[in-house]
């Protein structure tokens, strides 16, 4: 044999050992070469791939094939197609026909493909948010009936609500409720709560956390309108620096009021839940300015610190560190 046969002969080989090596069972198609397979090469295109499968799929259907082995050779050529029909498997696949050795790569590109969810991420996203704004809401109104139960709970709060009811025409008398309608006692009770529940949520001004819902105060509608929200906050900062910085207008009262609240880091549903006194005192003392907030902060700790020392524990408190200096150490004889 000359030393061209020999060469030749020792590259079949060393493609067929390659061949051998990339294939591993559990993977793909195991053993079998997918394009093999299916009688196509690694240059096919994706439609000829189809039709290849699509032949071999009719020619050893277990219906016509009854070879002992029909079943799992029919499974096989659906393997391969599954292999082969989308681009980012076969990708992989060819990967491994590439480069047999990095078997652990192989293992976790296979297993991943298989075991990650077939959804797409988008609706995933959107699912997520739509949920999460389906919670949002419902604690919202769950916290806002729990407001409105208790001030329906107050007598004070109620008997607003009866005036208001009466003088609307929706309350009628117990008799009038038996006589005309057959209710009994605990359904004229029942309906005169319903109606006055009504008339405390529609009169009733609540802030805070336990204030009533607004569905666009939800996730997902505070993502669809965030462009306009945007677009709201640089045409109110454009307007309000060509207005103060600029121009150098005097601030009008909603200026006035919004630097007091921003000065004080409070948000517009806690600076509302201020008594109208106190908020009326703040907005005179001009606390953007940075020596004026200062001055401000100084008096409440001041004020605090009074508050304290009128209190009982913080009496106790005094007395405490008078009599045990901070870092004093003693024993239970030293007490004795």
């Amino acid at each position: 044999m000359g030393p061209a046969a020999l060469f030749l002969t020792l590259s079949v080989l060393s493609l067929n050992i390659h061949t051998t090596v990339s294939l591993i069972d559990g993977l793909y198609c195991g053993r079998e070469n997918c394009y093999d397979v299916l009688e196509v090469t690694r240059d096919t295109e994706k439609a000829e791939i189809a039709r290849a499968y699509r032949r071999k799929a009719r020619q050893y259907h277990p219906d016509k094939y009854k070879g002992e082995d029909a079943e799992e050779k029919f499974q096989l050529i659906a393997t391969a197609y599954e292999t082969l029909k989308d681009e980012e498997s076969r990708a992989d696949y060819d990967y491994l026909l590439d480069n047999p050795d990095e078997y652990l790569l192989h293992y976790y590109k296979y297993y991943r493909r298989r075991v990650a969810p077939k959804v797409d991420v988008r609706v995933v996203i959107l699912g997520t948010i739509l949920l999460i704004s389906v919670v949002q809401y419902v604690s919202w109104r769950t916290s806002y009936n729990s407001a409105i139960r208790y001030a329906f709970a107050q007598s004070k709060y109620r008997n607003q609500a009866k005036e208001i009811a009466k003088s609307q025409g929706l309350l009628k008398s117990p008799q009038e409720l038996r006589k005309k309608h057959k209710m009994t006692k605990e359904e004229i009770k029942a309906e005169e709560e319903k109606i006055l529940i009504k008339v405390l949520e529609e009169n009733l001004q609540i802030e805070g956390g336990y204030r009533q819902p607004k569905v666009l105060d939800v996730l997902v509608f505070q993502i669809l309108f965030s462009p306009y929200y945007l677009f709201c906050y640089v045409k109110w900062w454009v307007i309000w620096t060509w207005k103060f910085t600029i121009n150098k207008e005097p601030y009008g009262p909603e200026e006035i009021d919004y630097l007091t609240r921003k000065s004080l880091k409070l948000s517009e549903t806690q600076w509302q839940m201020l008594p109208e006194k106190n908020r009326e005192t703040l907005l005179t003392k001009q606390l953007w300015i940075k020596a004026n907030l200062t001055v401000y902060l100084e008096e409440q700790k001041e004020i605090e610190k009074a508050k304290l020392a009128e209190s009982n524990k913080y009496k106790q408190y005094k007395r405490y560190m008078k009599n045990n200096k901070p870092g004093r150490m003693t024993f239970i004889d030293d007490e004795m």
